[in-house]
């Protein structure tokens, strides 16, 4: 996936993939796969969504009118269900940098054991990389550093050490699977 619009059309699909969802209830689940740290408005959703209707990947349909609008529910179309299958098999760098794993790993289950193994091994060269360079960085840090960034670059390592073990056990994991 090439920009955040396309995560987010992902995710969307994905989404919509299991069931109809209205706006706010996608902007509650896209938090959850997104993040607490990355805002999504609805003045980015509602636009991306718009875009997908225009491009036939999805329906709106108005249902039930509450007190004060009328809801809007969003399903995927055919043509939403092979965009879907198309970027699920589509496994390129950004699937493991940082902006896109945990959208891809959010949708692993209709992701094919070999994507998965590709992205998960990605995503661990990637995390072995940062982790050897900031080792190295702390190793030659100068005398008299901040305290604090010092501190803070122990506890970066020590959670890219974490997730390295973890993607270690997960790709363990996926090749028992066959």
């Amino acid at each position: 996936m090439r920009s955040r619009a396309d995560s987010l059309e992902f995710a969307l699909l994905g989404l919509l993939s299991d069931s109809a969802l209205h706006g706010y209830e996608l902007r509650k689940r896209l938090m959850t796969i997104f993040g607490p740290f990355r805002a999504l408005s609805f003045s980015v959703l509602y636009p991306q969504l718009k875009r997908m209707v225009i491009a036939q990947s999805i329906e709106a349909k108005e249902v039930g009118v509450t007190s004060r609008r009328t809801r809007i529910v969003y399903t995927i179309t055919e043509k939403g269900l092979k965009r879907f299958a198309e970027l699920n098999g589509s496994v390129t760098a950004e699937a493991w940098e940082d902006e896109g794993f945990g959208v891809r790993f959010a949708f692993f289950s209709p992701t094919t054991m070999n994507n998965r193994v590709r992205i998960l091994e990605g995503r661990l060269r990637r995390l072995q990389d940062k982790a050897e360079a900031l080792r190295t960085d702390l190793q030659a840090q100068p005398l008299g550093i901040d305290k604090y960034l010092e501190e803070w670059r122990r506890f970066s390592l020590e959670s890219l050490e974490r997730e390295i073990s973890w993607l270690e056990t997960m790709i363990k994991s996926e090749g028992k699977v066959k």
